[in-house]
This record gives C-alpha cells, sequence and structure tokens, in this order.
C-alpha cells in the first residue's frame, strides 16, 4: 500500500501578525491533489494539525472542510494523532463516528497499542503526551519521558505481525535533530527529547513537531515538515510530503509551492523602490529586507510597505540601525530551563546541584502540566 506523510499544518497560525488561512486552504488543497494523483491509500498526519489548543473559528471551519473533502468526499481513510499545539480533548470529539469512515484520530496514549491495519502495514498512533500521563497508565511515580516511549514500545511490539510493515506516527523530539525558529522551544531538562535507537525496530518512523523535512538524517525516520515556512530561517526550507510505499519503504518527497514565500533581501532603499527593480520580484512574498543605506529615511515603512504589502522586518547592515525593526526575528534560543540556570548561576557565581536540577525540572514539569489542563479545560 502507498500512504502520504504529512505534519504541523498549524491551522490559524499567524506569521508576524500576518494571517495565514487563505495560505494554508491553499496548501492543503495542494497536499490532496497529491493524494489523489500519487493514488495513495492513506493520509497520515503526525500532529499539530492547529496551531492552538483553543483554534479559532475560522480555523476550526477550515479543518472540519478539509476532513470532510478528503475523507467523507475523496473517501481517503486518515491516521493523524494530536501534537503539542493541539487539545487532545478537543479534537477527540466525536471519534467513535470518526472511525466508521476510516478515520483514525488517537489523542490517547492508551489507544497507541492497538494498530490499524491498511493493507501490508499496521500503523502504530502514538499522539504527544505529557510524562504525567505515562506515569499513570504504568502506574509508576518516577517514570522518565525516555523511560516511558521504552516501555510503550515493548508493548507495541507484542502486537507486531512479521507478515505485514509496522509504521509508528509520533509527535516528539528525535535526540540529534535539528530546530528551526518556529518551533515551540519550551523543554525541561531535556525531557521532551527521546531517542532515536528506541523507534529502529520500526520499518518507518512518521515524526511531526520539526518543521524541516531535513532535521534529521536516519534510514527509517523522517519529519515531513511544516507545509508552509513559519519563520525567517526557514527561507532556503523546501515544502512538501513524502509518499511511502510499502514494498519499499523508501520516502519519495513531494514539494508543495506557497501561495507567498518567505524571502529575504539585502538591498538598498533606492533599488527597492526603484519600479525597473521591483518589477521583477515577487512583491506578494513575506519579505525581510536588509539595507545597506546609512542615511536617515524619511517614512520608510509606509514608502515600502505602498510596494511590498507583506514585510517581516526591515534592519541596517552597516553598523548602527537608524530605524526600528519592525518585528524581533531572531528567536530567543533560551528556554526556560536554560534560562532560569543561567539566571542562578549570574546571581550565586555557582552552578545547580543535581538536587537543585530535580527540583526544576519537576517545578517546570508542574507548571506545563498545569497548563495543559488549564487549556484543555477552557
Amino acid at each position: 500500500m502507498r500512504f502520504l506523510h504529512t505534519a504541523d499544518w498549524h491551522i490559524g497560525k499567524k506569521l508576524h501578525g500576518y494571517d495565514l488561512l487563505v495560505d494554508q486552504k491553499e496548501i492543503i488543497h495542494q497536499i490532496l491533489d497529491i493524494a489523489l494523483t500519487q493514488q495513495v491509500d492513506a493520509i497520515v498526519i503526525a500532529g499539530d494539525l492547529y496551531d492552538r489548543s483553543v483554534p479559532s473559528v475560522e480555523a476550526c471551519e477550515l479543518l472540519n472542510q478539509t476532513f470532510i473533502e478528503m475523507n467523507l468526499e475523496k473517501k481517503l481513510p486518515i491516521l493523524a494523532i494530536s501534537g503539542n499545539h493541539d487539545s487532545a480533548v478537543r479534537l477527540s470529539t466525536g471519534m467513535p463516528w470518526y472511525e466508521q469512515t476510516d478515520f483514525h484520530l488517537y489523542t490517547d496514549l492508551k489507544q497507541s497499542f492497538e494498530p490499524v491495519d491498511i493493507g501490508d502495514v499496521q500503523f502504530f498512533l502514538l499522539p504527544y503526551f505529557e510524562p504525567i500521563a505515562a506515569r499513570l497508565y504504568f502506574e509508576e511515580e518516577s517514570l522518565s519521558l525516555q523511560a516511558a516511549i521504552q516501555k510503550i514500545i515493548e508493548k507495541m511490539r507484542t502486537a507486531f505481525d512479521k507478515n505485514k510493515k509496522q509504521v509508528l506516527v509520533t509527535h516528539f523530539f528525535i535526540a540529534g535533530s535539528r530546530r528551526s525558529d518556529s518551533e515551540t522551544a519550551v523543554e525541561v531538562g531535556g525531557l521532551n527529547s527521546i531517542s532515536y535507537e528506541l523507534v529502529q525496530d520500526f520499518d518507518y518512523v512518521a515524526l511531526g513537531h520539526l518543521h524541516s523535512k531535513n532535521a534529521l538524517k536516519t534510514k527509517n525516520a523522517f519529519y515531513s515538515g511544516s507545509p508552509l515556512k513559519f519563520s525567517l530561517s526557514e527561507k532556503d526550507d523546501s515544502k512538501g510530503v513524502w509518499i511511502v510505499d510499502s514494498r519499499s519503504v523508501a520516502p519519495e518527497f513531494h514539494e508543495l509551492v506557497a501561495k507567498r514565500d518567505v524571502c529575504s533581501l539585502q538591498a538598498s532603499f533606492e533599488e527597492l523602490t526603484d519600479p525597473s527593480f521591483y518589477q521583477r520580484m515577487d512583491r506578494n512574498c513575506f519579505w525581510y529586507f536588509q539595507l545597506t543605506d546609512r542615511s536617515v529615511i524619511t517614512n520608510m515603512m509606509n514608502q515600502l510597505r505602498a510596494i511590498y504589502p507583506n514585510i517581516l522586518g526591515v534592519e541596517r547592515v552597516n553598523g548602527r540601525r537608524e530605524t526600528k525593526q519592525l518585528e524581533k526575528v531572531q528567536h530567543r534560543k533560551n528556554t526556560p530551563y536554560s534560562m532560569l540556570t543561567s539566571f542562578f548561576e549570574d546571581i550565586t557565581g555557582d552552578r545547580l546541584t543535581k538536587k537543585q536540577r530535580d527540583w526544576l525540572d519537576e517545578g517546570l514539569q508542574q507548571s506545563l502540566d498545569t497548563e495543559k489542563r488549564n487549556d484543555d479545560a477552557t
């Protein structure tokens, strides 16, 4: 059988304040067109369908219409999981009805142990979960995420059919992967990272969470990447989906073309406002400009916006900046854990002890768990 692997749609996301719903609708239609052209037997969506746990009405309408078209009208089975941006409780609404049309949307850890069989493939759908969910399921109070994943995979192996291929669909950060600037950088002492060795027994691992298809280089585990560029750091990425045939399990990449690309350019203000220059460019892109000018430019942003309607930011490249950058495009690399440890070291001059690091891990994890429960209860 053949399936399409995609992830990280983040429906409802904004790019520096710009609404992306029209862009997302267009790119999802391209995904469906590829699925139909390639005659796939299923569509796999590896988490983060929405950008927020409480999505907007417009975002819900787009996702609902997408599933109606893919699953009910085109009769394509869907295998999807919730990601760290999704509300598992909200996504699970209607699940008993979904499965009647081969729409398998898993949001709970306990669902992951029952594979979905399509053709010669067993799909194991492992949604994103916090460590506390695994501790409750396995009834072990101090279970780490790494140990939990090991237990989960061991239990999945007991359901392996030796006459079929096994595919794991999950939404986690695999150790050794490379991030881009648009992923949520919340980690608690490395708890959100799992070892690649734990997933080697699967013929194919359909990953979500990181937004670049090049984030991880292994023989059987692949991130599909997001279908759109969500940060300047992704401007040179090619976006698309993987088509996987169960006979070879060698993924084939199919590129997507965005309605509005993310681009950067270094030029002078005179060049950028010269019709003979800008008429050769795609002015509808999301632009980040690096100005070579040193002089003050009156009403600079309004003049540029009149030509380029989607400007992400402007900075000076020659010494001091004389204009304000529209948006802060350099994403903070610090996580809450690293900022707190750095603050402690700056104030005391000492490093945290192991016991203090454990306290910090526990406190941050409790904070994340509380925030997740509050989101689900809202």
